[in-house]
């Protein structure tokens, strides 16, 4: 039976947890870059040095906040497309969750979008995935595509300026389907069966971001 933490392990891990969340907002606000340590020890309320006893510098925090948002979005793509058999729509659910997201949650979407400029998060969120996604459906016939690497680049950059776009109100309520079509046409699916794709019913997505059917 493993003991309880004691007064200080649960202080410590309130500290680290106020400098994580303080991390987040600011990055949300100003990205990483333009962030310095003091200011996310103000934000915190905690003192200067408190932040060293947590993080060796803000590279190192900067790859913390990385790892845990990476781990949750995945995640929750795994939940997402866990009951479906296609490729192309596995690929197709992945990206409409991003941007129905940053629709929803625009903090967490301007944390996405401000850190990957200089960090690329995204492409190592979905990377494993899409690798393993598209490769299923080269392999299945489903789709074709003729290089790999820049297909991902490149879809990764579609989605996040869907995202950006999503955040200071530029794309239109349908902005997921819209991109997810064109990323499977991307990855060589044909244009009525991306579109067809892309309009399938989200799981667990509610009614108002569905559009069923193809203007």
């Amino acid at each position: 039976m493993t003991a309880a933490p004691d007064r200080h392990a649960r202080r410590r891990e309130a500290t680290r947890v106020k400098l994580l969340d303080a991390a987040k907002a600011l990055f949300a606000r100003h990205g990483a870059d333009n962030t310095r340590i003091q200011e996310i020890t103000d934000e915190a309320d905690v003192g200067f040095g408190s932040f060293y006893n947590h993080f060796q510098s803000k590279q190192a925090l900067i790859e913390v906040v990385l790892a845990e948002t990476i781990a949750g979005q995945s995640a929750e793509i795994d939940v997402l497309t866990v009951q479906l058999d296609d490729p192309a729509e596995i690929i197709s659910a992945a990206h409409r969750s991003f941007v129905l997201r940053a629709r929803d949650d625009p903090d967490w979407g301007w944390l996405l979008v401000r850190l990957d400029v200089s960090h690329n998060i995204l492409l190592a969120a979905l990377g494993p995935y899409a690798r393993r996604d598209v490769r299923a459906g080269v392999k299945a016939g489903r789709l074709s595509v003729p290089h790999e690497p820049i297909a991902l680049y490149a879809a990764g950059g579609a989605l996040l300026a869907v995202m950006r776009a999503v955040l200071i109100g530029d794309a239109p309520k349908d902005a997921d389907i819209l991109h997810a079509e064109g990323v499977l046409r991307l990855f060589g699916l044909p244009a009525d069966e991306a579109a067809e794709v892309a309009r399938r019913v989200l799981p667990g997505t509610p009614t108002d971001h569905q559009t069923p059917a193809r203007p």
